[in-house]
């Protein structure tokens, strides 16, 4: 899921940078598979005990915050571009 996330970022990063007609709708699918991506995550880490504790040794905790302050970031700059 992560990389469908980071895969539709990219997309709406370039889509805003060349300020393209569909940049709006690009950030929003990207917004919306984060939110996603977010909400799978919670609900992976309400799981056991076990499970838990092997998710957090993995990175995508960080990596999944990343990405959130860069789509946020992104959105600022679409609002800008407007």
């Amino acid at each position: 899921m992560y990389a469908e996330v980071k895969d539709e970022f990219e997309i709406a990063v370039e889509s805003t940078e060349a300020n393209a007609v569909y940049a709006q709708s690009d950030r929003d699918a990207t917004r919306e598979e984060l939110e996603t991506l977010k909400k799978a995550w919670k609900e992976a880490l309400e799981m056991e005990e076990e499970v838990k504790q092997d998710l957090m040794m993995r990175p995508i905790g960080q990596r999944i915050r990343e990405l959130e302050n860069a789509v946020e970031e992104l959105e600022r700059q679409g609002r800008e571009n407007h």
